[in-house]
């Protein structure tokens, strides 16, 4: 179908330049998808650093540059936008979907990386600081069981494999206390190798049947 024409500001020539009304749909799309990535962005971050009891909808709207109507209209709820941000965290997916034979060493070098390069995943920071709070207990326990401990559980094999899995999620995701009291330098300051043996070590006796 032709494209409907419509006057609008004039060209070079000094005619009025041609409007495509077929884009403009496309362009307000593609302003809609900016606008929520800019938010769900904004929550990640201010999520991870206060906790979702520490973060309001104003304060989400004013870092991505919007207004609190569009991230209510959006995501919902604050429980809502805290839940789609975790859906959205899919690096342990792919740590852990890589098969059952390398899965530990897998795990070791991924937490090892975090030390190393000073960097504490998103989603460790989401689960560090919000663990506590009532009206996202669901969704973390969604997102530890659909992304961490069942697709561990899929690739064990032997006797209680969800008890192996979980106890693998602890040394993965656990320590935020004593990560926030004392710091990393400590295992920075070791040699990366022999602490990621020293994980591969800990996930593998954690794993094993």
């Amino acid at each position: 179908m032709e494209a409907i024409q419509v006057t609008g500001p004039a060209d070079v020539d000094g005619h009025p330049a041609a409007v495509d009304a077929e884009a403009r749909p496309a362009a307000r799309k593609r302003d809609r998808e900016a606008t929520r990535r800019r938010i769900l962005d904004a929550a990640r971050d201010l999520f991870g650093e206060h906790g979702y009891g520490g973060v309001t909808i104003r304060m989400i709207a004013a870092e991505a540059n919007a207004n609190t109507a569009l991230v209510h209209r959006y995501f919902g709820s604050k429980a809502d936008l805290f839940a789609e941000v975790l859906s959205g965290e899919s690096v342990l997916r792919g740590v852990i979907a890589g098969g059952p034979e390398g899965l530990p060493r897998r795990l070791a070098e991924y937490f090892a990386h975090q030390v190393e390069h000073r960097s504490v995943t998103s989603v460790s920071r989401l689960l560090d600081r919000s663990a506590g709070h009532p009206e996202v207990k669901q969704s973390l326990l969604r997102y530890l069981e659909d992304a961490i401990v069942e697709p561990m559980v899929a690739q064990l094999d032997g006797p209680d494999p969800r008890a192996r899995a979980l106890l693998a999620s602890t040394i993965l995701m656990g320590g935020g206390p004593v990560r926030r009291l004392f710091g990393l330098n400590d295992l920075r300051e070791g040699d990366p190798d022999e602490l990621t043996d020293r994980l591969t070590a800990m996930f593998t006796a954690a794993l094993a049947p």
